[in-house]
């Protein structure tokens, strides 16, 4: 092997290592980015300030809820399959108190679990049947992390369809959604609502603008390690 292969060959290694260096870089500037977003998205204000959307065109049945969906406000028809108690709480207003969750079926093969209310008021809409389709608005919120209680049956530890998953054959959407207004062909059911006190907080910590000041340094230690090998060039040049 010559002394020209042996240059070309360490020249191509050293740009390569370059190379992946600097897409690590890009890539950890993307994963902030991303953050940014999510963090951004989660700051939307827990209210119905715009017409419902599709819960469909915001989110998937098994699969991760993502930035577009995080606190949208939403619609969706189905059937309740599944009533659940949820004990031990907390709203936005810090009380404690045990909630009804129940399951809708939105089609033969989907489901989504949704805060409907108080555990106190499950009996108050007892005309409510698996065969009455009832039309739910309310925040998409992404799932509890944290258990409250334990899974018994009719109860449930946290708000997360993947506590149900050993109990359906249904295929889950990820988080729930924060009933606010539910109807059926004869009218509006009428009870307290709650707001769930974490709906806004994605367990990101930092502050939006942190991270894009992240994005910044990743995106310009990756333009160093490119421009690094040029400027020794022209020094030696």
């Amino acid at each position: 092997m010559n002394h020209k292969t042996n240059r070309f060959l360490r020249v191509f290694a050293q740009a390569i290592a370059v190379l992946l260096v600097a897409l690590v870089f890009i890539s950890l500037g993307l994963w902030q980015l991303d953050r940014a977003k999510v963090l951004k998205s989660s700051m939307k204000v827990h209210k119905e300030i715009s017409a419902p959307v599709a819960l469909n065109s915001v989110a998937s049945p098994l699969q991760s809820l993502g930035i577009k969906g995080i606190n949208t406000n939403v619609t969706v028809t189905g059937n309740y399959v599944a009533n659940y108690k949820v004990p031990n709480q907390k709203d936005s207003t810090g009380k404690i108190s045990d909630w009804e969750g129940a399951l809708l079926q939105v089609n033969p093969t989907d489901g989504i679990l949704v805060l409907r209310g108080l555990w106190s008021d499950r009996l108050k809409n007892p005309e409510i049947a698996m065969s009455t389709k009832i039309t739910v608005v309310g925040i998409l919120t992404p799932h509890q992390n944290d258990d409250h209680g334990f899974n018994a049956p009719g109860v449930i530890s946290r708000l997360d369809s993947s506590v149900l998953v050993s109990t359906t054959n249904l295929n889950l959407y990820d988080g729930f959604i924060n009933a606010s207004k539910e109807r059926t062909r004869t009218g509006l059911l009428e009870r307290d609502r709650v707001i769930y006190s974490a709906a806004t907080n994605p367990h990101i910590p930092g502050f939006y603008w942190q991270h894009l000041s992240y994005v910044f340094i990743w995106w310009l230690m990756a333009a160093v390690v490119l421009y690094l090998p040029l400027y020794q060039r022209r020094v030696r040049a």
